[in-house]
């Protein structure tokens, strides 16, 4: 007859609670597994195969009851870990969101807003489209794989244990999310220049004749102008998407360096 003790009953549910959690974590909030419309079963499946996988290689974990207060707290400290990991590669499709946004409303397409399921806000189609073809990109390159990589060799640098990770996380993310600002501004700029020279035509236009109807020539010559440039900077737009999701892995494991004492 087998008997198990509560001690090893304990341990095997930490084996496979406190890294799901970090997994999870990382699922809930990454780009292409957390979007809305991954149904939440696929998502818990995905989190509790790579815990299967990833359990047996783990380094020693805590002698922790996980139901108690220090238990429940490493319980947070990997879902905050997770968190972390996942929004950092977030935080790059957000800057691509931006540079759509941002030639959307130079187009004049401002009004043309639509409700984006991802970020459970209104976006133009600039945006959305922008946004879907960073997803493209990222699963062409490999993207979500090499992030669960880096997910998975984060138990090694930043072990399950009961000491305090610090604030040093909050603050590298929150350092990090002045990426968006960059890359938003980057990637729009040929639209961006190429619609003020536009616009700064247009009105030299209009004050050579002013009888012209600058509302009514303006806005069909700048969405076109608008439409051809984004069209000819498409096939350009694969090198810098690529260095930002390498930028973006990099600071998901980066995340997990303060665990890794330097003497």
């Amino acid at each position: 007859m087998i008997t198990l003790t509560s001690a090893e009953l304990n341990t095997w549910i930490a084996a496979l609670l406190w890294p799901l959690t970090r997994i999870l974590g990382l699922i809930a909030v990454a780009p292409v597994f957390g979007n809305t419309s991954v149904p939440v079963q696929v998502k818990i499946g995905i989190g509790v195969m790579l815990t299967l996988i990833v359990a047996p290689t783990l380094p020693a974990l805590p002698t922790v009851d996980p139901m108690s207060f220090p238990g429940l707290l490493i319980l947070v400290q990997q879902l905050i870990i997770g968190l972390g990991m996942g929004f950092a590669m977030r935080i790059i499709f957000a800057g691509v969101e931006m540079a759509g946004a941002i030639t959307g409303m130079t187009m004049g397409l401002s009004f043309a807003s639509f409700f984006d399921p991802q970020s459970q806000g209104q976006s133009n189609f600039i945006s959305q489209f922008m946004s879907l073809l960073a997803t493209l990109a990222f699963l062409a390159v490999n993207g979500h794989l090499l992030l669960l990589s880096v997910l998975a060799h984060s138990f090694s640098t930043f072990p399950i244990s009961a000491s305090p990770m610090g604030g040093q996380i909050f603050k590298q993310i929150a350092d990090w999310g002045g990426i968006i600002f960059s890359a938003g501004v980057q990637l729009s700029l040929p639209m961006v220049a190429a619609l003020l020279i536009t616009n700064i035509a247009l009105g030299i236009l209009t004050r050579a004749a002013p009888q012209l109807n600058l509302f009514g020539i303006g806005f069909p010559i700048t969405l076109t102008i608008g439409f051809v440039v984004i069209g000819l900077a498409l096939p350009y737009l694969a090198t810098p998407l690529e260095r930002l999701f390498q930028q973006g892995i990099e600071m998901a494991g980066q995340i997990t360096m303060p665990a890794v004492k330097v003497p």
